[in-house]
């Protein structure tokens, strides 16, 4: 084994997770650049190439080999150690990686990874790591016009890897290319069967369970608006919503059987591309439920209504050998229904501020022996660059709940509310703290974020972008910190001049506090982003997207500094007329596109797009 004392030192690198026990020890250890890396056998091959690849991008040449005495990076496989966890022991005689299985090898390895660097130089140390969470997932919405290209989708996979997730939910409404029902999703660009087959096995080989997740009562506008489908409505010609708006039908009528042989028709053709034995059903937010068709029975029976659709589901995905997940909204508003239902299922206790009551929530279903997860988010949508300090803060409450009364797992959702404007890095602040958080939460705590996000993600050398990250996501702070599910310049691009009261008062409706629109804190926010971007050009990413990480920040920034001036027009305190505003909109536009189908695939880019429009109109009326 090759040799090179070094003397005991703190390391140069953030490790995200922040290891549960890392201590400093003796002397360390100088990769050479050409060396070897044993494997314990052949079904960790793909380990042993996760990092050989890894060394490789650093200018390391290694072969993998099955004999660890002249290796000087073993891997090896222990039975006493928690499950998914492992050791870590760097000496002067190599890199001794000891895994709970394939999984804590793999762990293991995606901490060394974040060691590596040009230098070689490792530190003598020991680090002894397992997860709090047997799951530790994360779901990306696919369903509100924007779909991730299978690239995209790839490079996400492997950072969740990187970050020790082990789930991973792409939300689905009307987003798979289910056979027969082309007319829903021909315009949305979806997921296909070919496509499930990669993501599967390449979510399998990095330890990642792909569940499927298939909205099954409520979220289904994008099917009932057509002709074919909009009688199993509960309510087919639409309904009011809680602000007095007329809304097109969204949810099944749960009494219909022909709902119930639809959604067993979809979860035929779906089901069998997932390996998972898992399986989200959604069931969230129905919004119409007992003001349609099941309205006298809602009225006498109240939540047994849902109930008893959650109970007909439960039995279909039970017999097809699955474990059944649903969304806890609904049946925490009849708390005395919680012990009634299936001990099997898997509540998703789903919930976006810092404030919301996950303790109080969790405690419902721990009484009741109901298996349970915890749900935060990343705080990504309806912000344009998000809002990092909620988004912490909701995964913190979620996950010391999740602690405190025994979920098993931690989910992190990524919403794409209203034409998902957001890009894909907005959600790395989420994406990143989540990771950490429910893998070892007493270790997140002292987590520096902008050094995480530098070092784990960005890779870059100047430490530019994890500061920036951070700023534009904290801007929210400016004109009030407590919006409910975003940030009040994003939202007042889709709103015309007259609603901004409006908007302000429904907030407020919501627990809210007021916004700080004075033309003075706007002002402050469009400097602060001046001064942002101004540094953004100085970043050095080692990532090959890097160029279009530069231009996905500088879009949705642009995008919230438009939304200070619009707000400042209708103030009647503009710095720029409305005839700068709609030229400096239309090359906004121009570049939103752009920024989209860097990531996204074109299907869903109209819808997307249109909610522009009314913005447009506005500044026209000026003219």
């Amino acid at each position: 084994m090759a040799t090179a004392p070094l003397s005991s030192q703190r390391a140069p690198f953030t490790l995200v997770p922040a290891p549960r026990s890392l201590s400093y020890e003796g002397d360390g250890f100088s990769l050479p650049a050409s060396g070897t890396i044993a494997l314990p056998s052949p079904e960790l091959m793909f380990e042993g190439q996760w990092i050989q690849a890894a060394l490789a991008t650093h200018g390391y040449t290694y072969r993998l080999t099955l004999e660890a005495e002249s290796a000087d990076i073993v891997l090896s496989l222990a039975d006493d150690l928690p499950a998914e966890g492992y050791r870590m022991d760097i000496g002067p005689e190599g890199i001794l990686i000891t895994g709970a299985g394939a999984a804590g090898v793999f762990y293991g390895l995606c901490t060394l990874r974040q060691m590596l660097s040009s230098d070689p130089t490792l530190p003598g140390l020991t680090i002894q790591d397992a997860p709090d969470f047997p799951h530790r997932g994360y779901m990306l919405d696919i369903s509100r016009d924007r779909v991730p290209t299978r690239a995209t989708l790839l490079l996400l996979i492997d950072e969740l890897a990187s970050l020790k997730y082990n789930q991973l939910q792409l939300y689905i409404e009307h987003t798979f290319a289910y056979p027969g029902h082309e007319v829903v999703w021909r315009h949305a660009d979806p997921l296909t069967p070919e496509d499930l087959l990669v993501l599967d096995a390449y979510c399998r080989q990095r330890h990642i369970e792909l569940v499927p997740n298939q909205n099954s009562l409520g979220h289904v506008e994008r099917w009932l608006k057509h002709p074919g489908y909009v009688n199993m409505g509960e309510s087919p010609d639409g309904f009011l919503d809680h602000a007095g708006r007329h809304r097109g039908p969204s949810t099944l009528d749960p009494n219909d059987p022909a709902s119930l042989t639809f959604i067993s028709g979809l979860y035929d053709t779906l089901l069998p591309y997932f390996s998972s034995q898992q399986f989200n059903v959604g069931c969230d937010e129905p919004w119409e439920l007992g003001q349609g068709k099941s309205k006298d029975m809602v009225e006498e029976l109240g939540g047994r209504v849902y109930l008893d659709w959650l109970v007909k589901l439960h039995t279909n995905v039970t017999a097809r050998g699955l474990k059944m997940m649903f969304w806890g909204d609904i049946i925490l508003k009849y708390p005395q229904l919680v012990p009634e239902l299936p001990k099997d299922v898997i509540v998703m206790e789903w919930g976006y501020e810092s404030t919301h009551p996950f303790d109080a929530n969790c405690a419902h279903y721990a009484k009741a022996g109901i298996p349970f997860y915890v749900c935060p988010g990343t705080s990504s949508w309806n912000a344009l660059v998000g809002r990092a300090d909620n988004a912490i803060g909701s995964i913190r409450t979620a996950v010391e709940a999740g602690l405190k009364h025994g979920a098993t797992g931690v989910l992190v959702t990524d919403w794409g509310d209203n034409g998902h404007w957001q890009p894909y890095p907005a959600s790395y602040v989420g994406i990143v703290y989540g990771g950490a958080a429910s893998w070892c939460y007493e270790s997140s705590l002292s987590l520096d974020m902008a050094a995480a996000l530098d070092h784990a993600i960005y890779a870059d050398a100047a430490g530019i972008m994890g500061r920036l990250t951070l700023g534009l996501a904290n801007l929210y702070h400016h004109v009030g910190p407590d919006h409910v599910n975003g940030q009040v310049l994003a939202y007042m691009l889709q709103q015309p001049a007259d609603a901004l009261e409006t908007h302000l008062a429904f907030m407020r409706d919501w627990g809210a506090a007021d916004a700080d629109v004075r033309p003075e804190t706007l002002r402050r926010v469009i400097t602060e982003i001046d001064s942002l971007l101004a540094e953004l050009g100085n970043a050095r990413m080692a990532r090959p997207d890097a160029a279009l990480l530069h231009d996905e920040w500088r879009q949705a920034a642009l995008l919230l500094r438009h939304g200070a001036k619009w707000v400042l027009l209708i103030l009647g305190e503009p710095d720029n007329s409305a005839s700068d505003l709609l030229d400096e909109l239309e090359g906004l536009l121009v570049q939103q596109r752009m920024a989209w189908l860097g990531r996204s695939r074109p299907g869903g880019l109209e819808d997307s797009m249109r909610r522009f429009e009314g913005l447009r109109s506005e500044y026209l009326a000026l003219l």
